[in-house]
């Protein structure tokens, strides 16, 4: 095996093991001279019981975070995979202001999260991105939840995102039926800031009637379609089998799964919180890298900011849960 010394060391293995066999009557000033060492060095190897190197690394390690402030952070790195620069805002804003970039880098370092596990290594990553559109291209889909204990049946996640910010806005319904889908694009039209021109979703039912007419293409007469065609909405679709055209919808939707499988839910009503508060949580205080590690909120304000033209209505936060009047009218939701 070969010998590993530290770059400025003045002695070897040898040395070090004749300077602790050296008789006690010889002092340090006297080996020093001999070998032509300081007399520390002398006295340090004459003590030791080994002749190697110690490792250099301080015996205490000052950390900037707390030990229960670096297992949130920790968590939140394992269940999001933010990025370092991401993950590095919501640290400072949430958990601890003063955390340096250079030592959350050393503590997913030391906690092995410093890279995302591959699946396969040997695949080629293919990058792709979306085409550039001002906000007001917006892309939908559906999500479904798991069914709670207090639930007869499972429910469904409507969510759209725009293209341009990543704005999102998100509603659960009892079902997928034409209907929902409907009332969540109105909503959808009445919530959003920015005015919609273009509206992108899959071929499901709920959406369209392309695999359900003898044409086996869109009629116009699906009621989403007469729903987008009254608000001045141009309905897209995606390419049969090509959910990747969706991706960013999908990607959110991952983002939802993450949570899904990492926290244990009581109730429907803990449910819907945990993924209402997400949503605020993504739109106003989560950075992302394709925003120029803007929030979605940041973003939209930006746009406003040099495109007022484009947008109709102050940004709102995140609505709550719906009121009794809102189920009577809407006894899907």
């Amino acid at each position: 095996m070969p010998l590993t010394l530290h770059p400025l060391a003045r002695t070897t293995p040898r040395i070090r093991a004749e300077l602790r066999a050296a008789d006690q009557a010889l002092s340090d000033a006297e080996l020093a001279r001999r070998y032509g060492l300081t007399p520390p060095t002398v006295r340090k190897w004459r003590q030791r019981d080994a002749t190697a190197d110690r490792s250099h690394r301080p015996q205490t390690l000052h950390c900037t975070l707390t030990s229960a402030q670096e297992a949130v952070a920790m968590e939140i790195r394992r269940t999001l995979w933010l990025p370092l620069d991401d993950l590095l805002v919501v640290v400072r804003e949430f958990l601890n202001p003063a955390v340096s970039r250079s030592g959350l880098m050393r503590c997913l370092t030391r906690h092995g999260l410093n890279r995302r596990p591959v699946e396969d290594k040997d695949a080629p990553i293919v990058r792709k991105t979306f085409k550039d559109y001002a906000p007001g291209f917006v892309h939908m889909d559906i999500k479904y939840l798991p069914q709670m204990a207090d639930e007869s049946a499972r429910r469904y996640l409507f969510v759209a995102i725009d293209r341009a910010t990543r704005w999102v806005f998100l509603r659960i319904y009892a079902d997928q039926s034409e209907a929902s889908s409907s009332d969540f694009l109105r909503r959808l039209y009445a919530t959003a800031p920015m005015k919609i021109v273009k509206l992108l979703t899959d071929n499901g039912s709920q959406f369209t009637d392309r695999f359900t007419a003898k044409s086996k293409k869109p009629t116009g007469e699906h009621a989403f379609d007469r729903e987008c065609a009254l608000l001045g909405i141009e309905h897209r679709l995606t390419k049969p089998r090509h959910p990747q055209t969706n991706g960013m919808v999908e990607r959110f939707n991952g983002r939802i799964s993450d949570i899904l499988a990492t926290t244990h839910f009581r109730s429907r009503e803990d449910l819907q919180t945990t993924l209402e508060r997400y949503a605020k949580l993504y739109n106003d205080h989560l950075p992302q890298r394709a925003l120029g590690h803007r929030t979605p909120r940041q973003a939209m304000d930006l746009w406003r900011k040099n495109h007022p033209e484009i947008f109709v209505r102050q940004l709102k936060n995140q609505t709550g849960l719906d009121s009794y009047s809102a189920h009577r009218d809407f006894p899907f939701c």
